[in-house]
Parts: structure tokens; C-alpha cells; sequence
């Protein structure tokens, strides 16, 4: 028979967890942050008893199991690794077997960092930080070395995602295209905000489509038009022209 877990327990249990981890901390004279810190022990405690467990399922036993003896594999000691997380550096102990077969998943073989760091790179970059700027943030505030190269390679995975999305199959119609704007921080000389144009269709089935972006807004108030013109599909440029009423506005 299955157990269902009430959530208000679970939430108390954890609550009461923390505060023990923090007054025992607080006992000894451990930091919350920093090398030695106390989330830096939970991190580092938490990714390896992840992959010992990766280790196990791998293996087929557990350790000092006696069913592992004349199975052609079994664990052959650990191995120190850094990685970077949003917490700072963290070093861990690898679990490694005799065969080198073991392919964890949890921080996978040559990972140097976990996904949240990717995802604050980004989000430096989008609001205009050079690369220089983004790696002086992470020896700043994580007291982590992050190599220009290392954040170039971050957001240039970005844009071959972006421009696997533009050349994606669009659908031969749509009905209705909704054309809205967003202000984003743009580097040019210096960082500005400046529009960019969404166009999102509907399909017939009624679902919603972004078509493509653009920053390009050609505005012909005294006719009462505004033309967009939105690239999608790669080299594709469509151009979605919008009836203004007699005040300006959409």
C-alpha cells in the first residue's frame, strides 16, 4: 500500500531541519555562506550521496554489499572534482568503479558547473554586461574564477538554440497575429532600452505561435499605418501591417 505524504507535515519536518542545521552552526562557529560554509556542506553533502546512489543503481549493490563480490565491477575509490553552482564552488568526491563505466547524471562527466549557473549568465548578459563585466559579478559575489571563454560559450549556445527555433516549420496560416513589445536593455556604444516587437499568431486549431521578433519599426503616423516587418523562418521576412486610429494609437 502506497503512503501519500501531507505537504504541511513535510514543510514543518523541513522547517525543523533547518533550524537545527543553523543552531548547530551556529554552535560551532560556521558561516551560512563562504568555502566552509553551511550551505557549502549541504550542497557538497547533498550532490554526493546523488551520485553514490547513482553509484548503487549503476553497480547493482549496495556498498560493502557481499552480493558484488565476482560481479566484473565495483567501486574503485572517488575522485575530486570543483563545480560551480549558485552558491559558489563546491568540491565533491566522484564515485569511480573498477570498469569506468559509470556515467552519472547528476553532474555528469566534464561538468564544471550546474544549470543555474548558465541561467545567471544569461541573465547578466541580457541586461547588458560584457563578458569581462559578468565574470568580475562571479569573482565578486560566488568568489568564483569564470573565464571570458567560458561565458561566451554559455550564450552562443543560446543563439544556435535561437536559430534552431527561427528556421522551425510555420503553419501555413494564421487568422490572427497580435503584434506587442517588449523594452529590453540593448548594448550600442552604451546600454539603452529600446523596443522589440513580438508578433504572435493563432493557428486555426485556436493555439498561439510567436512568429519571430524584431527591433525594426517603421512608423508612417501620417497615414495611419504602422508596418513591422518581422523576420521568422531564417531568411524569411514577413511584414505585418497594422491600422492605426486617427490618435496614433494601436
Amino acid at each position: 500500500m502506497s503512503e501519500t505524504l501531507d505537504p504541511v507535515a513535510m514543510e514543518l519536518d523541513q522547517r525543523q531541519l533547518a533550524e537545527q542545521l543553523l543552531a548547530q552552526a551556529k554552535e560551532r562557529g560556521v558561516e551560512l555562506v563562504g568555502p566552509n560554509g553551511l550551505l557549502n556542506q549541504l550542497t557538497k553533502n547533498v550532490l554526493e550521496t546523488a551520485l553514490d546512489a547513482e553509484m548503487t543503481e549503476h553497480l547493482g549493490y549496495h556498498k560493502h554489499d557481499p552480493a558484488g563480490r565476482g560481479s566484473g565491477n565495483s567501486r574503485n575509490g572517488t575522485r575530486a572534482k570543483t563545480v560551480l553552482t549558485e552558491i559558489g564552488p563546491v568540491e565533491i568526491e566522484v564515485p569511480r568503479d573498477t570498469n569506468s563505466s559509470f556515467d552519472p547524471q547528476i553532474v555528469k562527466k566534464r561538468q564544471r558547473r550546474l544549470t543555474g549557473i548558465d541561467e545567471i549568465v544569461l541573465s547578466l548578459t541580457a541586461k547588458g554586461l560584457t563578458t569581462g563585466e559578468v565574470a568580475a559579478h562571479f569573482a565578486d559575489v560566488y568568489g568564483a574564477t569564470v573565464s571570458k571563454d567560458t561565458i561566451s560559450r554559455i550564450t552562443d549556445k543560446v543563439i544556435g538554440e535561437m536559430a534552431e527555433w527561427r528556421n522551425r516549420p510555420l503553419e501555413a496560416v494564421y487568422p490572427v497575429v497580435f503584434i506587442d513589445a517588449i523594452f529590453v536593455k540593448i548594448r550600442d556604444g552604451q546600454v539603452t532600452n529600446r523596443p522589440i516587437y513580438v508578433a504572435v499568431g493563432v493557428t486555426c486549431a485556436g493555439e498561439r505561435d510567436i512568429l519571430g521578433a524584431s527591433s525594426n519599426c517603421d512608423r508612417q503616423r501620417h497615414k495611419g499605418i504602422q508596418s513591422v516587418d518581422v523576420d521568422v523562418e531564417g531568411a524569411a521576412v514577413v511584414t505585418v501591417v497594422v491600422k492605426l486610429s486617427s490618435n496614433g494609437s494601436d
